[in-house]
């Protein structure tokens, strides 16, 4: 008989607070670094929070020390062929379209660092709450990866078009502080009270016809210029390109010798 093997642990955890639901991204061992797995499991859960009629709000968090330190290098095999590189690209941005297609506003609970696509996530929520101490920034120009969250349109529109540049190109790493100066962040707390005032936005939220602010998420998602499906396609052809230059193959290789 064929071997069995036992299903893994989830690396997405939910907790339900009245009518506010809580995707939560549970690899804390790992900074809650972005696996398939993890990508798939955050997708369906804020798919299914989408789906239910009595979600009035998400709030999105990480467990332990960071909102989410990225791609997990160390965990995932690189792509072995353009299909892989195209399919992993596509897998992300599906999380991304749960996020800011869906008909529920999504709080964002960022705290320590959200890097690389735990970044994309926060600039997707649509009230990323920071943390005083969190901070951020894009890796992957240097290791010749390219963004996947649709942020080649949405930073530019938030921070404007040289900022950007500053922070998709150079990888500067920047503080909660100055993401709230540039409209990345939209509200900075202290630590030790970022769950609660996340909460306490879902609640309000929640306090409001649910049919209206469904409504407004939707349509806010279609109005806002830039055309973020345009760049989230860019998006997919520059990643697939990306894995196929060795010179990522050699900065990837260089990365975990130096983190091993």
């Amino acid at each position: 008989m064929p071997e069995t093997r036992p299903a893994p642990e989830p690396v997405v955890s939910i907790e339900r607070v009245r009518a506010v639901h809580h995707v939560v991204l549970d690899r804390p061992q790992a900074l809650n670094a972005m696996t398939p797995q993890l990508v798939a499991e955050l997708t369906m859960a804020v798919r299914a929070a989408n789906a239910d009629p009595e979600v009035a709000a998400i709030v999105l968090r990480g467990a332990g020390r960071a909102f989410c330190a990225g791609a997990d290098l160390f965990e995932r095999s690189m792509p072995a062929s353009e299909a892989e590189a195209r399919a992993h690209a596509i897998a992300i941005q599906d999380a991304t379209r749960a996020i800011v297609d869906g008909d529920v506003p999504v709080i964002g609970a960022i705290h320590g660092w959200a890097v690389g696509g735990g970044l994309e996530w926060a600039i997707n929520c649509d009230f990323p709450i920071w943390a005083e101490s969190a901070r951020g920034f894009f890796p992957e120009v240097s290791w010749g990866l390219f963004v996947t969250g649709g942020v080649t349109a949405i930073l530019p529109r938030l921070a404007g078009l040289q900022k950007a540049r500053e922070l998709l190109l150079l990888g500067e790493r920047y503080t909660a502080a100055q993401f709230l100066e540039l409209g990345v962040a939209w509200r900075v707390v202290p630590d030790d009270t970022l769950l609660a005032e996340a909460q306490a936005v879902g609640d309000r939220l929640a306090a409001l016809p649910r049919r209206a602010v469904r409504d407004m998420k939707r349509t806010l998602a279609r109005a806002v210029p830039g055309d973020v499906r345009a760049a989230m396609d860019h998006e997919v052809e520059a990643v697939v390109r990306s894995w196929q230059d060795p010179e990522t193959w050699d900065r990837i290789a260089a990365f975990r010798t130096a983190r091993g």
